[in-house]
């Protein structure tokens, strides 16, 4: 019973929403005016050329005015009585039912009605549940995500991965790592710091390409808070574009994520815990990383020998 009270009252507002042909609040005097001069004796030809209105328009206020009681006689909607591609009613009763039903999507509701024998297009479906508020709004403060298409690292600096790793000390201190790797040749960077934020990455990204032996084209980061606005401005002035990773894409930073776990692994997780002790096990690592250690996703050669090519 509940459930049909709510489908009568979505019903009921769909049929109240209406817009008036004209939005002039005198507009009803001037009618009621109209009839009392038509009733007083005057034709209906010359109260129209009185008031400025066809003489059709001064009938059908007099036949209005019958029903009412000598006031004034309101405006009515413009919107026509029925659309003759409109859905009929019970149809749009089926979707409401689907939609409360399970509460599942339109793509949904639209398959179990036409398994059910009704013939409703999908965009009817999404069009009548959206017109009675049963669908999910973005809201209006959730933060908007920039999906720049991912561009082919075709060369050295086409396409950059950034990150960070959180460490946590067994006393509780926390201690961040800016990573960086370039997806082509896998030249890679590291810094160990105290702080993050977006000044602090834009510093390291500025400190990575004074490095690096080839300029970065667009740098890819996750939606990190140390990766925000500010930091995307910042690569402006440096001419390098940027490009938030995909919400619930993990795969996005896959290079940068695998770069992180090789880092720890070989190098953070055999020095004692600290700012200065990471800094010179990186001094001496990443050397190693990118002019020794033969990488297999670059037919076991060094990124070295891959930028020695261009």
């Amino acid at each position: 019973m509940f459930q049909y009270l709510c489908i009568t009252c979505i019903l009921r507002c769909l049929t109240c929403k209406a817009m008036a042909y004209t939005m002039n609040p005198h507009i009803p005097k001037v009618r009621r005016q109209a009839v009392k001069m038509l009733r007083e004796g005057k034709s209906s030809r010359e109260v129209a050329r009185y008031f400025g209105y066809d003489q059709s328009s001064i009938i059908r206020w007099e036949k209005k005015a019958r029903h009412l009681n000598a006031g004034p006689i309101p405006t009515e909607s413009s919107r026509p009585k029925r659309s003759p591609l409109a859905l009929p009613e019970g149809v749009v009763r089926k979707i409401i039912e689907k939609r409360l039903e399970r509460n599942r999507c339109g793509q949904v509701v639209h398959q179990e009605l036409l398994r059910a024998g009704v013939t409703v297009s999908l965009s009817s479906v999404q069009r009548t549940l959206d017109r009675c508020g049963l669908t999910k709004k973005r809201s209006p403060w959730k933060r908007p995500h920039d999906y720049t298409p991912r561009p082919d690292a075709a060369f050295p600096g086409a396409f950059v991965e950034v990150d960070t790793v959180h460490l946590m000390s067994p006393l509780g201190a926390r201690t961040y790592v800016y990573t960086l790797i370039d997806v082509h040749s896998r030249f890679a960077y590291a810094e160990v710091t105290e702080k993050i934020g977006a000044k602090e990455s834009a510093g390291f990204l500025s400190r990575a390409q004074a490095r690096a032996p080839f300029p970065f084209v667009m740098v890819q980061t996750d939606n990190g808070s140390e990766f925000s606005i500010g930091f995307t401005h910042s690569l402006k002035r440096y001419g390098m574009r940027h490009r938030h990773s995909r919400v619930r894409r993990s795969n996005d930073q896959a290079h940068v994520e695998r770069f992180n776990r090789t880092l720890q692994e070989e190098c953070l997780d055999h020095v004692s815990h600290g700012v200065s002790s990471f800094k010179r096990a990186l001094k001496k690592y990443l050397p190693y990383y990118n002019e020794e250690r033969m990488h297999m996703g670059i037919d076991y050669q060094t990124p070295l020998q891959v930028m020695q090519r261009y």
